[in-house]
């Protein structure tokens, strides 16, 4: 007997959801938030995780909660799923089931990791990007796709050549580069770009509400295009709000962990795109970072006049992340298990 790739049993999966008497949306390899009362009501966010390491399975589930229950939005995350039994498994690199949800989406949150997806998904990701819609990337988005040379979508890949930087560089605004703080023994603070206070995205925040346990990343210095930093990371030495700067060259210049540019397809159709490399799961336990993804939220969909420094960004139900570590998701969870209940 021939067996059925993991890209068609997904497929034939979702054609059998289709059908009268299909399986109750229980069963759906996603989460679906439907929105509350809001500003963002009739919007819908597909949100997109699949990390190895900063637990962007749980981060977008949060991230999206917020967004549904303080702010209207509809909001589908997806997973990496693995195929055997239907778990959350970031270790999967080649399955990211629904992605078809972007055809009709209004904006993208994308928290991806060298994913290596077969054309049958990624076309999803590709088309949507070609249409102009909104784009915000997350952490290691920068770096959100390691497709094999010789496949259709190849160029997306992080360190293409020819596109120079892929996926990362081309619409996020940069690629990987390296850490710049010590991987789990500097933390972040988040310091306002000089000149920036005032836009819609920094409403409601100041040096130092955001303070995130990962460490900043390096960039290239400028960024390219017309990106334009929002948010600095100052690098602690510690792993705590209160910790001192580092001193020297780590601060001298800051990088920028948030910063926002547009994106023109080869259509011709320009979004709006924000990227931070901020937003693992712990990350999220700081208000300010979240209040700089929700306004991100607004902005990204051209609503920033409805930013305001009030906005609800607290935490919708019970919230322990994990840290962060590669092997270290929770094992055995489906996304049924993550809705709100």
């Amino acid at each position: 007997m021939n067996k059925l790739s993991p890209v068609r049993c997904t497929l034939l999966f979702l054609a059998l959801l289709s059908l009268p008497g299909a399986p109750a949306r229980a069963a759906d390899p996603w989460v679906t938030y439907d929105g509350f009362d809001g500003p963002g009501k009739g919007k819908h966010i597909v949100l997109i995780s699949g990390d190895e390491e900063y637990r962007s399975e749980e981060a977008l589930p949060q991230l999206a909660r917020i967004l549904a229950r303080h702010h209207g939005y509809k909001c589908t995350v997806l997973f990496a799923i693995d195929p055997r039994d239907g778990t959350i498994n970031p270790n999967i690199r080649n399955n990211i089931p629904g992605l078809e949800a972007l055809d009709t989406a209004d904006l993208m949150i994308i928290f991806t990791r060298f994913r290596d997806l077969p054309d049958e998904q990624m076309k999803h990701i590709v088309d949507y990007l070609e249409s102009g819609r909104p784009i915000i990337g997350m952490r290691t988005a920068t770096h959100a796709f390691d497709i094999k040379a010789g496949k259709t979508f190849a160029k997306f890949t992080w360190n293409n050549r020819a596109w120079s930087g892929g996926f990362g560089r081309q619409v996020l605004g940069e690629t990987w580069v390296n850490h710049h703080g010590q991987h789990g023994k500097q933390s972040t603070r988040g310091i306002l770009a000089r000149g920036e206070a005032s836009h819609p995205i920094l409403r409601g925040i100041k040096d130092g509400d955001i303070w995130c346990p990962t460490d900043v990343y390096a960039v290239h210095l400028p960024l390219p295009g017309d990106s334009t930093p929002l948010v600095l990371g100052q690098v602690l030495e510690g792993m705590t709000p209160a910790a001192e700067p580092a001193a020297g060259k780590q601060n001298e210049p800051m990088m920028p962990v948030a910063w926002v540019k547009t994106y023109t397809g080869t259509g011709g159709k320009t979004s709006r795109v924000f990227a931070t490399t901020m937003g693992a799961s712990q990350d999220l336990e700081s208000a300010g970072l979240r209040r700089l993804l929700i306004n991100a939220c607004y902005w990204a969909a051209g609503m920033e006049d409805k930013v305001t420094d009030k906005a609800d960004v607290a935490i919708v139900g019970e919230y322990k992340p994990l840290p962060f570590k590669f092997g270290g998701f929770a094992k055995g969870i489906k996304p049924s298990d993550l809705a709100l209940r």
